[in-house]
């Protein structure tokens, strides 16, 4: 392949709709740098910014829904964006206005990561924000990415202990509307492996890698549906997509306490490669 041809390949575009992270290690900034890690271009449109460290969040600024609307006219109107990874949304207003922009730019490709719940089990969203989310999103979305607890907010239920009970979630997430769902297994921190459950319409696909030890997992979730997208608007089927995501969070978890990163719950380690 000749430098010229190189040069005209269209590049694979990947848009984050998500929250800005001052700590550098989840939403939009995780979001960019697992992107690019992965081989995707990564542009972004800013939903809310918060006051973040690897300790926790002191404080959330939401941005009004005419600028994310500006934002993402911006965005669709020049580039080509393949592939479109959603992340935090503060509240109904901006979820529908988010919605609104992805029906009338319809991207190929749609990952909605439901950030809706934090580490201490609180949930970020109000109730109305979730049926709003599930009626105006979902439909939309090629996958969502529940993790346990977000997944049992959803269809309100209890949180999975094991992954007997994840299976019986299955029918009841496979109702909420979206074409498919992966259910994250992560927070069973008492088994040897992290496994998760890639739902179709048709299977259940399991995916599982031995746990990682490490407390370096801030921005997990949002790096992983972020890789799903970028690795989605360079070609790969969905199903591809996901075990490819799969095993790059899986190895920048690995590689996580190579980096020194505050006092608290460290980010994972997106650019492991470069550092081998």
């Amino acid at each position: 392949m000749s430098l010229t041809t190189q040069i005209n390949t269209p590049s694979p575009i990947v848009l984050s709709i998500a929250g800005s992270d001052s700590g550098g290690g989840a939403g939009i900034q995780a979001d960019i740098k697992a992107i690019s890690a992965t081989g995707g271009y990564a542009c972004s449109v800013v939903t809310a910014l918060t006051a973040q460290n690897t300790q926790g969040v002191s404080g959330i600024f939401p941005i009004s829904g005419e600028f994310i609307e500006q934002q993402l006219d911006a965005v669709f109107t020049d580039l080509n964006v393949v592939a479109v990874k959603i992340g935090m949304l503060s509240d109904s207003g901006i979820i529908r206005a988010v919605a609104s922009k992805i029906k009338q730019y319809a991207p190929k490709y749609l990952v909605l990561d439901p950030v809706m719940v934090t580490r201490n089990g609180d949930l970020l969203l109000e109730d109305s924000a979730i049926e709003t989310l599930k009626s105006e999103l979902f439909p939309l979305a090629d996958v969502i990415t529940p993790n346990l607890p977000e997944a049992a907010a959803l269809i309100e239920s209890d949180i999975p202990n094991d992954e007997n009970v994840m299976n019986s979630m299955v029918d009841k997430l496979r109702g909420l509307g979206a074409k498919n769902v992966l259910l994250k297994g992560g927070f069973l921190q008492h088994e040897s492996n992290s496994t998760d459950l890639f739902i179709t319409e048709h299977q259940v696909i399991r995916l599982s890698t031995p746990r990682i030890i490490t407390k370096n997992t801030h921005g997990t979730g949002c790096s992983l549906s972020s890789a799903i997208a970028s690795y989605l608007a360079q070609g790969f089927q969905l199903g591809e997509a996901v075990s490819l995501a799969k095993q790059y969070i899986t190895e920048a978890l690995k590689q996580a306490d190579k980096l020194q990163i505050g006092q608290g719950h460290g980010p994972v380690n997106h650019f492991f490669a470069l550092h081998k």
